[in-house]
């Protein structure tokens, strides 16, 4: 299976308000192993940054100023990416603003439609009901070493997320065993339990995603703050 832990940077955290990404970093897993395959691309947003996103991520306009556009880079992200698992933290968040991007070409894509998400904020809130759940939380509950994030960047934060992902999903990417090493032999089971049909478990694609995430902040501008599903994504580290 091809997995890409992906992450971004943006100029604010309001996709719905205009705003842009400027920092993508993805790193690829096949059968939970780093392949040392990266993409890591700075984008010029075409607008300010916020200061509250330049305190997070320390880049700047005049940084900015001379990168490519999102237009420019667009194909080799969508090759990168293209049928993979992406994995996100509050995929949310970057999922809907990879889709903003992808939407603005002129020939638009459906990102939904490309690749499937999993959301590590999901599964951490699992995992860890009631507790902390961001990036830096996670890194310090399972023994990842982040004492170099003195600020957010992409491609250090799926680096990151890599660790924490497999860490917290068992680790076995970690044992050394490559596919194919083993052969299993099928047990038949001694109890006559009947005919049960197959579970399937459908996760919800990009668009779905993003579409939750805006109901929320209708919630949360209706409710004036108080809307309970949206406590951790106020945390400092959106990642």
């Amino acid at each position: 299976m091809r997995q890409v832990v992906l992450d971004t940077e943006t100029t604010g955290l309001e996709v719905e308000k205009g705003h842009r990404i400027v920092e993508i970093g993805c790193v690829e897993l096949r059968e939970r192993r780093p392949t040392g395959r990266e993409f890591h691309r700075y984008v010029n947003p075409q607008r300010a940054m916020d200061q509250g996103a330049l305190a997070v991520s320390g880049i700047s306009d005049e940084f900015l100023s001379d990168k490519l556009l999102f237009a420019d880079i667009a194909a080799e992200l969508l090759e990168f990416i293209d049928g993979a698992e992406v994995i996100a933290h509050n995929a949310a968040f970057d999922i809907g603003f990879l889709q903003a991007e992808f939407a603005r070409l002129p020939e638009p894509v459906r990102i939904g439609e490309r690749v499937r998400v999993l959301d590590t904020l999901a599964l951490a809130r699992e995992k860890f009901p009631g507790q902390k759940n961001n990036l830096d939380a996670l890194c310090k509950r399972l023994n990842v070493d982040n004492r170099h994030r003195h600020l957010h960047g992409a491609l250090l934060d799926a680096q990151l997320l890599t660790e924490v992902y497999l860490a917290m999903t068992g680790g076995q990417g970690d044992l050394g065993f490559a596919a194919g090493d083993i052969e299993f032999t099928p047990v038949r089971a001694t109890a006559d339990v009947g005919a049960r049909p197959s579970l399937r478990v459908r996760l919800a694609d990009a668009a779905e995603i993003v579409a939750h995430e805006l109901r929320l902040q209708k919630l949360d501008a209706v409710s004036k703050g108080k809307c309970l599903w949206r406590v951790e994504l106020r945390e400092p580290a959106v990642a």
